[in-house]
């Protein structure tokens, strides 16, 4: 949610995006995925400020700042360059971003962060939430970048582009955990092994998405992440976290988020979910560990 802190000042939250549910449909002839993947977000993120009227630029700081990679390539800045190019005059100014996530995990926060910053420049120049050049940028961007533009549950599909009306999810909590290691998306695509052409499969409807906890508990068991096998294959660890996380107290179900190393537990009880994490990052102190509510 975006608020102003002063005069000029403006802050949005780029929170994390968790894949309840990932499935590769299959590979095109030009060799993209498509996929269809159920979304949504949490309580927790990054945080980016944008103060317009001075030169442009980004300073990056946080926890996780030192994973962030070289700002140059920042994905906050990419998404600027690509509105700019569509936008004649858009007014810029200088991004100030607070890293919470860890990069590489597979919770989007690059793509969250670039999302965060097409918000703050549409609000400075009074673009419209749905105004297309919005939507143009957010995807050439990346592939998550629409989704974490919209910023509520959707079923997401294609190659990032086909986002579904918002969907109503049950309450749920989630302990997510990254044990500390990068995994590559484009690895774990090639580790899939789809050949350009190849199916594997039909989208369901989004009528099919049950509303209550124990029938969505159902619809995520029947519909995984298919990137999980290729991703244990290419670093076993994490098919012993998602393994871990399946026997704590009150976790309904375990799985990898995205095509990252992090992993999620789901709770319906969030008192459950703060105890969980307490417990794993106590025993595991060198991992990122975090208790947080979905978005509904």
């Amino acid at each position: 949610m975006t608020a102003t802190l002063d005069a000029d000042l403006l802050e949005d939250t780029a929170p994390a995006k968790v894949n309840l549910t990932l499935r590769v449909l299959g590979k095109r002839p030009d060799g993209y995925h498509e996929l269809e993947s159920l979304v949504t977000f949490t309580s927790l993120g990054d945080r980016l400020t944008l103060r317009p009227g001075v030169p442009h630029g980004l300073a990056v700081s946080g926890p996780t700042a030192t994973q962030a990679g070289p700002v140059d390539d920042n994905l906050v800045l990419k998404a600027a360059r690509l509105l700019a190019e569509r936008v004649p005059g858009l007014a810029l100014g200088g991004f100030d971003l607070i890293k919470r996530l860890p990069a590489g995990g597979g919770l989007g926060g690059g793509s969250s962060d670039a999302a965060a910053a097409l918000r703050l420049l549409a609000r400075v120049n009074g673009l419209p939430a749905d105004d297309p050049r919005l939507a143009e940028a957010a995807l050439k961007a990346g592939a998550d970048v629409p989704v974490c533009l919209a910023g509520a549950p959707r079923i997401m599909r294609g190659v990032g582009e086909v986002l579904s009306p918002p969907v109503a999810l049950p309450p749920l909590f989630a302990v997510l955990v990254g044990p500390g290691f990068p995994l590559s998306t484009k690895d774990v695509f090639v580790a899939l092994g789809l050949a350009p052409g190849e199916r594997r499969g039909a989208p369901t409807a989004d009528a099919d998405l049950p509303t209550d906890a124990d029938g969505l508990y159902e619809y995520l068991a029947e519909n995984g992440n298919d990137l999980e096998a290729p991703a244990i294959r290419i670093a076993p660890a994490v098919g012993e976290l998602i393994a871990l996380l399946a026997r704590l107290r009150g976790c309904r179900l375990a799985r990898m988020s995205g095509s990252g190393s992090t992993c999620f537990a789901l709770f319906d009880d969030p008192r459950a979910a703060a105890d969980a994490a307490l417990t794993l990052g106590t025993s595991h102190p060198s991992w990122w560990v975090q208790a947080t509510a979905l978005v509904r």
